[in-house]
């Protein structure tokens, strides 16, 4: 067994029409034992950038406060919020600080930059950077998430139809692996507003 697969995660990342979807699994197990069933794996940078942590929990929480850190340096310097692609570059730095013994997490960056072009990027443990411009998987389910994406994913989606895609490649994938699942957790990024909603999944 992978250290990758010891909790179970699926997050998915999709752009629409300058908005994107970022959702994940809720489920914290430890192997097939499962722990929790609101365990939260995306977490807000600022109002227009958030990051969907997959792989090992206690990994993903901490390098999450490291996340928020730097963030907060960056601000502080800057006197400005950090831009995604930006941000990116600052998580792939930190992953490949630490390649000898790098944190078991693989990122999904997601967030809306300048005139609100939306920017979705995952990357490996150390650091290692995929960018896309539809759709961005990662986690123990993200084999099924590619092909539910795959064949479910139009451009220019808007908010609520960007919902209901990312929600059922989200649900769809879940049942397709034994690690994920119990639920769902999508936030929907656009210019003006942020929706915020829980999925209902087979709780098995």
């Amino acid at each position: 067994m992978s250290i990758f697969e010891y909790n179970g995660s699926a997050v998915v990342a999709m752009v629409g029409k300058n908005c994107f979807a970022l959702a994940s699994d809720r489920r914290l197990g430890v192997q097939l034992q499962t722990l929790a069933t609101d365990f939260q794996k995306i977490y807000k940078i600022h109002d227009k950038l958030y990051v969907g942590l997959s792989g090992l929990a206690t990994d993903a929480q901490t390098l999450y406060q490291r996340l928020v850190f730097r963030h907060k340096l960056y601000q502080l310097r800057e006197e400005r919020g950090i831009k995604p692609e930006t941000f990116a570059s600052l998580v792939s730095a930190l992953l490949y600080e630490k390649r000898f013994g790098p944190y078991f997490c693989q990122p999904v960056i997601a967030g809306l930059g300048e005139d609100d072009k939306p920017f979705i990027c995952t990357m490996d443990s150390i650091g290692a950077k995929e960018l896309a411009k539809d759709f961005v998987v990662a986690g123990t389910a993200s084999e099924s998430l590619y092909g539910a994406c795959e064949s479910m994913y139009k451009p220019d989606m808007e908010p609520e139809e960007l919902f209901e895609t990312v929600s059922q490649a989200l649900l769809a994938s879940v049942d397709r692996d034994c690690l994920s699942g119990w639920g769902g957790h999508v936030f929907i990024v656009t210019p003006s507003q942020v929706i915020e909603r829980t999925l209902k999944a087979r709780m098995d």
